[in-house]
């Protein structure tokens, strides 16, 4: 567990430092970062997903299949809502201006979630003790903490919690998780979030609002299809 409690820790320190840089911020240049976060997250995200669709072995189809059904079933469940509700909670516990810590809570939580490195590295963690892609991983959620607490305020030190769950599940589960967690879910689950991740962004840039949160189950699709859909359908010999 030592990379996921390097990670965590990673996201609070930045946090703290990001908001210290907060309070000498002009509205205007918390603008100008928004915007620059916006463009940045949409680049990666787009990158992401067409990396993994790339692949010769990538299924064409699956990501949106996934993405539908996984909308759906996130929308009849309420992810986004339950996501929007607990930041409020945070939100008349800690106090701030409407939605602010709300927003970074879920905006932060998708971007530190939502990736191939925190799977991959909690796998390693758990299984061989490996914690370097988690280390480096912290480097980057890191800086990103900073750069987020900076214009979205104390709602992205929450964060911090939901990524310690995650991926610590991942890491405590990594003996049973690991045969289903092959290559080519993972892949399949990386075009899917970078897919969440452009969607992340283009809510940051105020170009349309996407429900990112109630897309989120779509990661476990194909985990069901690689390990219940396609061995039910494969032929004996």
């Amino acid at each position: 567990m030592l990379g996921n409690y390097v990670n965590a820790l990673a996201i609070i320190i930045g946090c703290l430092a990001g908001l210290l840089v907060r309070k000498g911020l002009k509205e205007e240049h918390k603008q100008i970062i928004i915007q620059a976060i916006g463009l940045s997250v949409l680049f990666v995200g787009a990158a992401t997903a067409l990396g993994g669709l790339l692949d010769p072995n990538a299924e064409p189809i699956l990501f949106i299949i996934s993405l539908v059904i996984g909308g759906i079933a996130g929308e009849l469940v309420g992810v986004e809502k339950g996501l929007e509700k607990f930041g409020l909670f945070l939100q008349k516990k800690v106090g701030g201006g409407e939605n602010t810590i709300a927003k970074g809570f879920v905006t932060a939580t998708l971007i530190f979630c939502v990736g191939t490195m925190a799977i991959i590295g909690s796998l390693e963690s758990g299984l061989r003790a490996n914690h370097d892609i988690l280390f480096a991983k912290s480097i980057l959620d890191g800086g990103i903490s900073i750069i987020l607490a900076s214009t979205l305020g104390i709602g992205v030190i929450f964060s911090a919690g939901a990524v310690f769950i995650y991926q610590g599940a991942i890491v405590l589960f990594a003996g049973i998780m690991e045969p289903v967690l092959t290559a080519a879910v993972i892949r399949e689950i990386s075009i899917i979030g970078g897919i969440l991740i452009f969607g992340i962004g283009l809510n940051l840039l105020e170009i349309v609002k996407i429900k990112t949160g109630n897309l989120l189950p779509a990661v476990l699709v194909p985990v069901i299809y690689y390990s219940l859909i396609i061995p039910l359908f494969r032929l004996p010999g």
